[in-house]
């Protein structure tokens, strides 16, 4: 079973940035479509960015021109860059794939402050 670790987040300032990590136990990046997904407290996860095996890739409107997701092969490795972050970015955030979800971590805490 792979496993899924997510790391990054924090409190920060409105208009402020953050990189968020996301680690696999296996190389699964370059064979599926991930995604970064977040979930607000009261609500239900969304996407929020996915990247294909080919490196295309795709955002949640609310998101685009501040977010930008991204990869690194070799270290098994995924990363979402936030800038210019919103009080409602604010939510958990977790890395997965796009579709046959495997099982998800715990999630790495994003709180942006007005």
């Amino acid at each position: 079973q792979v496993q899924l670790v997510e790391s990054g987040g924090g409190l920060v300032q409105a208009g402020g940035s953050l990189r968020l990590s996301c680690s696999a136990s296996r190389s699964i990046f370059t064979i599926n479509t991930m995604a970064w997904y977040r979930q607000a407290p009261g609500k239900q996860r969304e996407l929020v960015a996915a990247i294909t095996p080919l490196g295309g890739t795709d955002y949640v409107d609310t998101v685009k021109g501040r977010f930008t997701i991204s990869r690194d092969n070799g270290k098994n490795m995924m990363y979402l860059q936030m800038n210019v972050l919103k009080p409602e970015d604010t939510g958990v955030y977790y890395c997965n794939r796009r579709t046959r979800y495997l099982e998800w971590g715990q999630g790495t805490q994003v709180t942006v402050s007005s």
